[in-house]
């Protein structure tokens, strides 16, 4: 106990740092994800090969390879001076923006093929069919899988410590290389992790029962 007291203020920062990091991600990444499913399934053929190009890379690429690109590679040839949250906001965004892709498309296809060809009918665009008819159906059984996709981004935000982010991982090697016994540190560090991890998997399945499809 007295390792968590006597740095409290750390553990409070990390603590702040993980929720914040997570939400920012997070939040991009569903509306990355979102446009990037939409290009999968759009009629126009170069809009499905750079979907299909996305989620292909980002979900094949080691995450901790992302980082080491994001802060090494990108800012030398496109955007120099970025400050290292918001490398790691870019590189978990898309990084998760991928899966996030990959069930929404999965819920796309549960709509049932009608829906689409009945809103064509009545002169609906795709874009205006997608959003206005297939999304709010497809959100229904999209939910449990985005549970589970952002309580991994919640703990992918560890590696963003590694590298110079105030995040909750990060306080282990601070107190690490204090002396203190490795095994409370972590302790208290994983018990930060299941209190963002179950808040939320609580706040989706408050979600699923509103909106779920009925079994």
């Amino acid at each position: 106990m007295n390792v968590l007291l006597d740095y409290l203020p750390e553990f409070r920062e990390g603590f702040i740092g993980t929720v914040l990091l997570t939400l920012a991600s997070g939040l991009l990444a569903m509306v990355l994800g979102v446009i990037i499913a939409g290009f999968r399934v759009s009629p126009v053929p170069p809009l499905r090969l750079f979907g299909t190009a996305w989620v292909t890379l980002f979900r094949n690429t080691p995450l901790t390879l992302l980082f080491l690109v994001v802060w090494f590679v990108i800012p030398v040839l496109f955007l120099p001076g970025m400050n290292p949250w918001t490398k790691a906001l870019l590189a978990l965004s898309c990084y998760t923006s991928a899966f996030v892709c990959e069930a929404v498309r999965s819920g796309i296809s549960t709509v049932p093929l009608g829906q689409a060809e009945a809103a064509r009918s009545i002169g609906m665009t795709f874009s205006q069919t997608l959003r206005m008819i297939i999304l709010p159906q497809a959100t229904r059984t999209v939910l449990p899988p985005l549970s589970s996709i952002f309580i991994a981004l919640t703990k992918n935000s560890a590696i963003a410590g590694a590298f110079s982010v105030a995040e909750l991982f990060g306080v282990q090697k601070l107190l690490s290389d204090k002396g203190y016994a490795i095994g409370w540190i972590f302790l208290w560090v994983a018990l930060g992790y299941l209190i963002i991890t179950f808040t939320i998997s609580g706040l989706f399945r408050l979600l699923e029962r509103r909106m779920g499809v009925a079994r």
